[in-house]
């Protein structure tokens, strides 16, 4: 099982940076399964994502330690890290997107009450009962491993939505139940990206054959619908003006961090803080809670942020999972906490922190105002946009 710990982040990088190069570029879209012991340690994918969602390991660590070792070959390696921050920044700037998907999300849940038939479809998916060997494999590998390899989502969410026929915003609260990764920017437009919705027109289709070459043969799946439709909808998601960057912090203040900034590069504050709080909320993730894996490693990254914290500045700390928890924490002191993301920390915290000073990651900064539209404009301007950082992407 994954530590939840920036040290264990940082032997994972250790063990992976060898494979980081042309390997990974060869092998990445082969899902050879669990592993025996460690689900997520496999030959030709990191799995780093659960500490890079925690943020106990930064992407810009893991940039360096790739290009360091590879260089130019890390390319494909590199590009992959950025779509996470392509998906943060494309998110925040369209929250209307994340709104749409919690009303989405929440009408489904009512319909499930509603019809029985959906009801019977949908309890067949979630139990992997579906008859459809790979997928009902894939689901059980979520509930007991807490993780996929990013090419079993896909395939997943493809039958979810145009084999079964289930609604995309059931689907993606499932993941978000169970993955130790759950992230609202990644896992809300990577689903809509397969339904056809992030990229208009263009769905992904889970195809048989697909599945046997890169699964080993490990699948003979039967019964897919392979030439899909793709789903639209009528709302539009303007894009909206990132907020301007915070200032200086006040001496005195409560530092706030979250479940998803965990203190992997600490920030340069004018003033060392007199509290950190920690926010941490994970079961308000869906309507249904979380698994208790996934509860466990946010509680424990939140845990081992503050342990640091402590040792890096050597001041008290709290852990919040409610409002009035953290006001009672902060204890009147000036507010500065990390920025929240759009999702459910935003949704859980925001009206708490309306009046804090905002503290900035420097490589959100530089990569979130090139992610207006697809991943191209990231891939051809991040180089530059992240070189003040020390990161040489070629």
């Amino acid at each position: 099982m994954a530590e939840p710990t920036r040290a264990a982040a940082l032997a994972r990088i250790a063990a992976f940076a060898p494979a980081m190069g042309e390997l990974y570029a060869d092998r990445r879209n082969h899902d050879h399964g669990p592993a025996a012991g460690d689900a997520l340690a496999r030959p030709n994918v990191s799995g780093l994502s659960p500490w890079l969602r925690h943020r106990l390991v930064h992407e810009r660590e893991v940039i360096a330690a790739a290009t360091a070792d590879h260089g130019g070959a890390a390319e494909k390696f590199v590009q992959e890290v950025l779509w996470r921050g392509y998906f943060r920044g494309w998110l925040e700037q369209r929250p209307s997107v994340w709104r749409a998907y919690v009303e989405g999300r929440d009408a489904a849940l009512d319909r499930l009450n509603a019809n029985a038939g959906l009801r019977r479809a949908y309890d067949a998916a979630v139990a992997g009962r579906t008859g459809i060997d790979c997928f009902d494999a894939w689901i059980a590998e979520l509930t007991t491993h807490n993780w996929l390899h990013n090419h079993a989502r896909m395939w997943l969410a493809s039958i979810w939505i145009f084999t079964l026929r289930l609604p995309w915003e059931l689907g993606a609260d499932l993941f978000m139940r169970h993955l130790l990764d759950g992230d609202a920017a990644s896992n809300t437009l990577s689903w809509r990206w397969v339904a056809g919705l992030h990229t208009r027109g263009k769905a992904y289709a889970a195809r048989a054959e697909n599945i046997r070459r890169y699964t080993g043969g490990r699948f003979d799946p039967r019964g897919l619908v392979e030439d899909v439709e793709p789903l639209d909808e009528a709302a539009e998601h303007p894009l909206v003006a990132l907020p301007a960057p915070g200032g200086a912090v006040m001496p005195g203040h409560a530092l706030v961090v979250h479940d998803g900034e965990g203190l992997a590069l600490p920030p340069a504050l004018a003033h060392p803080p007199a509290i950190v709080i920690g926010l941490c909320a994970p079961d308000r993730r869906s309507p249904a809670g979380v698994a208790p894996a996934v509860a466990g490693f946010a509680r424990g990254a939140v845990a081992d942020m503050l342990a640091r914290a402590e040792g890096l500045w050597g001041c008290p700390t709290a852990i919040a999972a409610t409002p009035d928890e953290l006001h009672a924490a902060a204890a009147g002191r000036p507010l500065a906490a990390f920025r929240l993301p759009t999702g459910p920390e935003g949704d859980v915290w925001a009206a708490a922190l309306a009046g804090a000073l905002s503290v900035d990651d420097p490589y959100d900064r530089a990569l979130w105002p090139l992610a207006t539209a697809g991943f191209f404009k990231v891939k051809q301007k991040a180089p530059r946009a992240l070189a003040p950082l020390g990161l040489a992407l070629g």
